[in-house]
């Protein structure tokens, strides 16, 4: 019995999307390179939140200055400002 022609359309994109076997070092050499490259994703990553909460303390009333607020801190006294402003206006 013969394949009907989507079966034989089929095939043909199966075939043509199968990948080469691949030696194991030519995988590691993938898989490392895939490895540095989300490494430098989330390092990139990393400084642009570091430098956002940097500007976030430059604007943040603080006391005293020198004292640098962890990256938490800055969230939750930035939160709690922008509450107590809101009141300020209601008020």
């Amino acid at each position: 019995m013969e394949d009907d022609p989507q079966q034989q359309i089929r095939k043909k994109r199966y075939s043509k999307s199968r990948v080469r076997a691949r030696s194991p070092t030519q995988v590691m050499r993938i898989k490392r390179t895939r490895r540095v490259k989300a490494n430098d994703r989330e390092r990139n990553r990393m400084h642009m939140l570091n430098h956002a909460l940097d500007r976030l303390r430059t604007v943040l009333p603080t006391f005293p200055e020198e004292t640098k607020l962890t990256k938490i801190e800055t969230l939750r006294f930035a939160h709690n400002y922008i509450w107590a402003l809101s009141q300020t206006l209601d008020l």
